[in-house]
């Protein structure tokens, strides 16, 4: 009797450490380790996009240069950019796929924290004496800025410029660091130097569209991976952390 039930346990033994092992081969053989995505992405992202993955690889700046670099062949899984010109421009050139709208923003005009220069609304940047910094064109807020200029008939404004940058950032890094008096940005940019810089709204009626698209790279060594990246974008942990960031809802 006890010669069977030391088998009967020898046996169970056996069975239970066989589908340890087996579990073991299974996982081994199924469980690949996820790629780290090259992310090229608008600058305006650099605070929120690690967030939403930390395992990324990212290179932040103006959408058009990133552009540019995807057109001469440079190693990128996904585009990100603050527009939706630039990344339908590359899908119908076929060097990435169909882009997705995965948020937006608006405009807003910053000034030196307390306002110093008594900057209480877009006209106010007529007044002589001002430096006033933005975007250059072609890079998505800049052309968004001269959007809101001719909607405004403020054209002018773009000539009286002290300096013409390469993406939303430098904007405004001019303005944090009292280079200028005055720069267009995005609301989420101004977000993240809360107490260095004071936020002057723009008409509602002079809004442009701000919308962000974002495609995999059709040349990455990860594509499916990429497609998926994109996708995750649009889902709500994501979305969750570009609201927290004050981007907004994706537009219907």
């Amino acid at each position: 009797m006890r010669l069977r039930a030391l088998s009967a346990g020898v046996a169970a033994t056996v069975v239970v450490f066989s589908s340890i092992l087996a579990a073991g081969a299974f996982a081994g053989a199924s469980g690949t380790k996820a790629p780290r995505l090259t992310v090229f992405a608008a600058a305006s992202l650099t605070n929120v996009f690690p967030k939403v993955d930390p395992h990324g690889r990212y290179s932040f700046g103006g959408s058009n240069m990133l552009a540019a670099q995807i057109q001469q062949g440079l190693p990128a899984d996904v585009f990100a950019s603050a527009n939706t010109k630039l990344p339908y421009a590359l899908h119908k050139q076929g060097l990435v796929t169909r882009p997705y709208v995965f948020t937006s923003n608006r405009l807003v005009i910053v000034v030196a924290h307390g306002n110093p220069k008594q900057i209480r609304g877009v006209r106010d940047l007529e007044q002589s004496g001002l430096r006033i910094v933005m975007a250059a064109a072609g890079v998505p807020v800049g052309d968004y800025t001269r959007t809101v200029l001719a909607r405004l008939e403020l054209t002018g404004l773009v000539g009286k410029a002290v300096s013409q940058e390469t993406d939303v950032r430098e904007v405004l890094a001019k303005v944090v660091l009292g280079e200028a008096d005055a720069g267009f940005v995005y609301a989420t940019d101004a977000k993240t130097v809360a107490g260095k810089v004071s936020v002057v709204r723009l008409p509602p009626s002079s809004q442009p569209r701000v919308q962000y698209a974002a495609a995999a790279v059709k040349s990455s060594d990860h594509l499916a991976a990429a497609k998926a990246w994109v996708k995750m974008l649009r889902r709500k942990a994501a979305q969750t952390k570009l609201r927290a960031a004050g981007f907004l809802p994706i537009p219907h």
